[in-house]
């Protein structure tokens, strides 16, 4: 089978638009630029000859490709999200293309400080001759998640164009707002009609993620005592001193995100605010099983506990929300969605590599939602920063990867 490909083009014209998320938005999606991009993929999948593509009010696209065989597949969907991380700009990306890379740092010519240095990236010495895409160092690149929705547009592109190859259907979905946790709040399952997903959303070439992190958030609130600065002694409880005491007394190894790593779990404050009668201070909590999570909530109610004794006038709320749960309870129930995309990882010439997710992807959620949804490599790297990168061969193996995917689904059923 002879791939052409389209994947670069579109990806270099995909990270022009911005489609930065952003949380404190009560609307969805969450900011209408997402849109942008929705309505340029629900177009060019029309052009291609997917007609019944759209963007729905939400900001979510949806396209099918119809069967082409006589067998009944079971529905598969591919998913990548549009938006990019609050965390760094995604506004007037200037990407650049290093051809055949021969090692050695990159430095970006838009802010020369910023240098994506060989020994701190491993990854980049699987890429010598590749050509690499890079911002020039002002902002994010937005190959988390766009690499990701280029390959499945090319997959859907080289489909359509050789209808030799036999596949079942194929639903495609872009969602918006996954980098603030609610890439799937909006999704329309029984529109969508899939059996199993892919989310395309991974970083190293031949990776295959079927485990993700538990998820709740924690937010403590903390009611202090308030009096005049000049007459305070004895009477004044800070409650902003007494949330840095909780923190200060929270573990310094083995339960934050920089002390932890594999299958480690952690306890991590992501926002203080307040004043000195009121002070909120929001948690993530993450752990690859429910125990570790509860085990990780007990300690924070514990050190919150013995902190407040030392202010007997004060008082204090902890709230905990569930967030998103290990989608491997749910993949597996079914090993062949798996095992079919370590097959068709081999069959695009690359090694298999299954690994598990120190974070949550779309399919986190849409796998408790009854989509079963591991996560195959889109082939972004340093992504949520400056350096973020991506490599143009990497992307053409994901979209070979996805074409082979949907036939072995045909082949095997």
């Amino acid at each position: 089978m002879k791939f052409t490909h389209t994947v670069t083009e579109r990806f270099l014209r995909y990270v022009l638009i911005d489609t930065q998320s952003d949380p404190t938005s009560t609307s969805c999606p969450s900011t209408e630029k997402q849109k942008d991009l929705g309505r340029l993929l629900a177009a060019e999948l029309q052009a291609m000859g997917i007609s019944d593509a759209h963007l729905d009010e939400h900001g979510y696209v949806y396209g099918t490709i119809p069967s082409n065989t006589d067998k009944k597949v079971p529905v598969i969907c591919f998913c990548s999200h549009m938006d990019t991380s609050p965390d760094c700009s995604g506004k007037d990306v200037k990407p650049q293309i290093v051809k055949n890379y021969r090692g050695g740092d990159i430095v970006l010519p838009g802010d020369p400080t910023q240098v994506i240095r060989f020994a701190e990236h491993p990854a980049l010495k699987n890429q010598i001759g590749n050509d690499i895409i890079t911002t020039d160092g002002t902002t994010l690149l937005g190959a988390d998640n766009k690499a990701g929705v280029a390959e499945i547009m090319d997959a859907a592109q080289f489909l359509i164009d050789n209808p030799q190859i036999r596949h079942g259907t194929i639903k495609i979905l872009f969602t918006p707002d996954e980098e603030i946790g609610r890439g799937v709040d909006k999704v329309d399952i029984e529109k969508l009609g899939a059996n199993f997903g892919y989310t395309v959303d991974g970083e190293i070439a031949g990776s295959i993620e079927d485990e993700t992190f538990s998820a709740d958030g924690a937010t403590v609130t903390i009611h202090g005592v308030s009096a005049h600065p000049g007459y305070a002694k004895g009477k004044m409880e800070h409650s902003i001193k007494i949330a840095a005491a909780i923190l200060e007394r929270l573990p310094k190894e083995g339960c934050s995100p920089e002390t932890t790593s594999g299958k480690q779990g952690f306890l991590h404050p992501i926002s203080i605010s307040g004043a000195l009668e009121e002070t909120t201070v929001s948690f993530i909590v993450r752990d690859f099983t429910e125990e570790g999570l509860k085990e990780k909530e007990a300690l924070l109610e514990r050190t919150v506990k013995e902190v407040m004794k030392e202010f007997p006038k004060s008082s204090c709320r902890i709230q905990i929300k569930e967030q998103y749960r290990n989608m491997k309870q749910v993949i597996d129930r079914h090993p062949h969605i798996v095992e079919y995309a370590i097959e068709a990882i081999r069959r695009a010439g690359l090694r298999p590599i299954k690994t598990a997710i120190r974070g949550g992807t779309d399919g986190s959620r849409l796998s408790f939602m009854g989509l079963p949804c591991p996560n195959i490599f889109a082939g972004e790297h340093a992504f949520h920063s400056r350096l973020e990168w991506v490599s143009r061969q990497d992307m053409e193996k994901a979209v070979q990867t996805i074409v082979h995917l949907a036939m072995i689904w045909e082949e095997r059923t």
